[in-house]
């Protein structure tokens, strides 16, 4: 595991982890609850590498844990930017290699025309503008951010993903029901295909370039045709895609992004 400390467009010092699958094709940007910090959160992190067979980035939000600096809205979103060019630059991650974990705020599917004083994450009027898949999970006896909040957020959603609604779950216990582990293992599954299927296009198109046409004469009457291309299998590593994806998660431990 890598622990590191980055400095945010706003003067704050953050601590990430890093934890690298030697497996995995995909990342995991983790951005934890209200009311948790990174050494709560180790055991998670170290479960869901293994069993998701990701890679996957954990950071202290300004003012959590050994990270210095105030919360607030503008600092959360410049931590998230500090960390996401970490994994660009550091660990040459892409963004079509990665998948956000993120909380939900506090107004999802309140039917009111103004905002709280206390509401800062305003994800119903954000979750139009996310252009990639969206799985959204929450417990039914979330008895700290109701059930309603996460449905709004899968109907409004542009690119929902199956939902998994738990049964009897609560707040801060999802990860210990076997649905969670099980339905998020399939979303990994199907992103990886869809950034496979991605690449695989653009070799295509790549490989489909108009050609001049060929015509033979004396010096090149004999000469045999060019070979063909090679294997699409051989490219895939080489080629770019624009998958994305985005867990929504709601109720793990707080109102945060």
């Amino acid at each position: 595991m890598d622990v590191i400390a980055l400095e945010t467009r706003r003067g704050n010092r953050i601590v990430a982890f890093y934890l690298r699958n030697p497996s995995a094709r995909l990342t995991v940007l983790y951005s934890h609850g209200n009311a948790a910090d990174l050494g709560q959160l180790y055991d998670l992190f170290a479960q869901l590498k293994v069993n998701l067979r990701v890679n996957l980035m954990g950071y202290d939000y300004s003012g959590y844990g050994a990270s210095t600096g105030k919360p607030s809205e503008a600092n959360t979103y410049a931590d998230i930017e500090a960390v996401y060019q970490c994994l660009e630059t550091e660990y040459g991650i892409s963004q079509e290699d990665l998948i956000f974990a993120i909380l939900s705020g506090l107004r999802v599917v309140c039917h009111v025309n103004f905002n709280f004083c206390f509401d800062i994450y305003k994800n119903i009027n954000k979750i139009k503008k996310v252009k990639c898949p969206v799985l959204v999970i929450h417990g039914t006896e979330d008895d700290v951010v109701n059930w309603l909040h996460g449905n709004g957020l899968y109907k409004l959603a542009r690119e929902p993903y199956e939902p998994l609604w738990i049964k009897g779950g609560g707040h801060c216990n999802l990860e210990l029901y076997p649905d969670y582990i099980r339905h998020l293992c399939k979303f990994i599954r199907e992103m990886e295909s869809i950034t496979t299927a991605a690449r695989l296009k653009k070799i295509r198109q790549t490989l489909d370039l108009p050609k001049k046409p060929y015509k033979p004469n004396a010096a090149n009457a004999a000469a045999a045709p060019p070979p063909p291309p090679p294997p699409l299998s051989l490219l895939t590593a080489a080629a770019d895609s624009d998958a994305r994806s985005l867990i929504a998660r709601v109720g793990r431990s707080g109102r945060d992004v």
